[in-house]
């Protein structure tokens, strides 16, 4: 009986020691590491770190970070939590062929993206990020490029909320050689505000950057350059924007506002000029302060009015 009794003991204890083993191996850590050397059946600790960027986002909490551990393609995500992908000083990267680099789906999620290079390898599907649900998305020294598709594909950024006051951040970041926007916002509810920051948006084959819905944004000390449609597009009379200290050349337009409805732009600091046509108003207001360089494009069309406190 005793001999029973100490073989039944010592189950129980091992039976305990596997469980107690098991549960931190299958929870969520707080930061998980990815490696072009690892393996998606690791953890994503630091030291056994994951393959994918979609392979370590299950394994990390809710408001929680992944850090690239080394240079490597780490795969396109779908990001469905409040969530930091950070790629400082590796040279991390997503490889997006015939997809779209990075979708943000989900109701109220913070989203960070930082040091991170999205190449769509001139495949006519996908875009780099596409935002369909979120609170709020910064792209921090985010790199977008070689999109080649059209409709609603080839596109940099695509902001395509349905909710109130999204917010999207692109700060020191380059969208470069894409086929049709830049960036287009056209919520299908709800607004959008919108924040572009020393940011260069290149060779597209649209508008650099499009409001098409909803949208107000803030866009300063960027440069909008060589591309087929607008430096700056405004669309419905629902969507406004700021541009302060601005280089927009070589474009279509520099700037075209009201192309759908009366639209609101204020020009503040910037420089337009090599456009096929520098300022373009189809309906509503183009403000001035009065400080912006509008020459030397093939036509130039004068802003509508001095700016004041209460426009």
């Amino acid at each position: 009986m005793q001999i029973l009794s100490r073989i039944a003991i010592v189950a129980v204890a091992a039976v305990a020691i596997t469980l107690g083993s098991a549960t931190p191996a299958s929870a969520q850590a707080t930061r998980t590491w990815v490696s072009g050397v690892g393996d998606d059946v690791n953890p994503c600790s630091r030291t056994a770190p994951c393959k994918t960027f979609a392979g370590a986002i299950s394994k990390t909490a809710p408001g929680g970070e992944i850090t690239c551990l080394d240079p490597g393609g780490f795969g396109a995500i779908t990001i469905t939590r409040s969530i930091t992908i950070d790629c400082t000083g590796t040279q991390g990267s997503i490889l997006a062929v015939g997809t779209t680099g990075v979708i943000v789906n989900a109701a109220n999620v913070n989203v960070l993206l930082r040091n991170i290079q999205i190449q769509g390898a001139n495949t006519a599907t996908g875009n780099g990020v596409r935002v369909i649900q979120a609170r709020n998305v910064i792209l921090d020294n985010v790199t977008i490029s070689n999109f080649s598709g059209t409709g609603t594909n080839g596109r940099g950024v695509s902001i395509e909320t349905a909710t109130a006051n999204v917010g999207v951040q692109v700060i020191n970041s380059r969208i470069l050689n894409v086929n049709n926007f830049g960036i287009h916002s056209n919520p299908s509810a709800g607004n959008v505000v919108l924040e572009v920051s020393r940011t260069h948006i290149l060779r597209g084959g649209n508008s650099a950057i499009a409001l098409i819905n909803a949208t107000a944004a803030a866009i300063s000390d960027s440069v909008m350059s060589q591309n087929v449609g607008a430096g700056v597009a405004l669309q419905n009379a629902n969507t406004s924007a700021q541009l302060t200290n601005n280089v927009i050349s070589f474009n279509g337009f520099g700037v075209a506002n009201g192309l759908g409805g009366a639209s609101t732009m204020r020009l503040y600091g910037n420089s337009l000029f090599g456009n096929t046509v520098g300022v373009r108003i189809d309906a509503g207001s183009v403000f001035t302060y009065g400080n912006n360089g509008i020459r030397g494009n093939s036509g130039n069309e004068t802003p509508t009015q001095p700016s004041t406190g209460t426009q």
